[in-house]
């Protein structure tokens, strides 16, 4: 568990030159080609898809409360610095801008959802909604992702020396990112799964990109807004649930083998998804 928390502070590092990402590109961004309201039709849709399916499965999965959660969380979150390096490297700016949308959308639904999830099946004291409500406005990324989403709506441009500085910023947001995530593995916990592990990475890496490619056809979303929209849907779960399985009663055990091996074995399916979706 250690691992996980070490790998947590490079997180909490990266945030910083995350949220300046974020900002910079939302603010900055030609949304003119891309299908900005299908595709977050899409990724939404199968999202709640995947919370129902699992929620009316849970009578006949016979694992434990706990156990449920991390099963549940690690079903439909997602790792927003995986995903960003990914949509950047293999969809270039379009790509970029398609991620930071997702992430705007992803990143409080998430979160609302897993908090709800903790809260009934786990959680020995619930948490108030006023309080849920107010961690999700303080989330820097939320923050960031409604600021630049707002200065790209309004017509209007960051200051002319915040922005060279946000920019430069940015710029390491990505390989930080993933140096933070290989420093977050912890692979000893990877080995000690059983069922709910691997029940997790499947419907995490196969079944709920299936769905959003579904909910793309649906929704008749192409291009690179669909390849953005399946690839994050296909994005191992958060390091961020193993911290919010400690705080809320949930199994962080668990949490850390299912987020361990997800991000092993999405080495194999993020490429599968970018090749099916370009």
């Amino acid at each position: 568990m250690t691992t996980i928390l070490f790998g947590m502070l490079g997180f909490t590092v990266t945030i910083v030159v995350l949220t300046a990402l974020l900002l910079t590109t939302l603010a900055s961004a030609e949304f003119g080609d891309l299908e900005v309201l299908p595709m977050t039709a899409a990724i939404a849709a199968a999202v709640l898809a995947m919370a129902a399916g699992l929620l009316a499965a849970r009578p006949w999965l016979r694992m434990g409360g706990a156990t449920f959660t991390s099963l549940f969380q690690g079903s439909i979150r997602f790792n927003t610095y995986i995903g960003l390096a990914a949509a950047s490297g293999a969809l270039g700016a379009a790509g970029l801008a398609a991620a930071a949308v997702a992430v705007a959308l992803l990143v409080p639904l998430g979160n609302l959802l897993s908090v709800a999830a903790l809260a009934w099946h786990a959680a020995s004291a619930r948490p108030r909604p006023a309080e849920v409500l107010r961690q999700l406005a303080l989330n820097p990324l939320i923050l960031a992702s409604a600021l630049g989403i707002a200065i790209n709506i309004g017509g209007l441009e960051l200051p002319p020396v915040l922005d060279p500085l946000l920019t430069v910023l940015g710029r390491g947001a990505l390989p930080l990112g993933l140096l933070a995530v290989g420093a977050g593995l912890d692979f000893a916990a990877a080995r000690l799964g059983g069922r709910p592990l691997a029940l997790a990475c499947l419907l995490k890496l196969a079944i709920l990109p299936a769905l959003t490619a579904l909910g793309c056809w649906i929704f008749g979303v192409a291009g690179v807004a669909a390849a953005v929209a399946v690839l994050f849907n296909g994005l191992p779960t958060a390091p961020s649930a193993y911290i919010l399985a400690r705080q809320m009663g949930g199994e962080a055990k668990l949490m850390a083998s299912i987020i361990t091996a997800q991000v092993a074995l999405s080495a194999i399916t993020l490429p599968v998804i970018l090749i099916l979706m370009t």
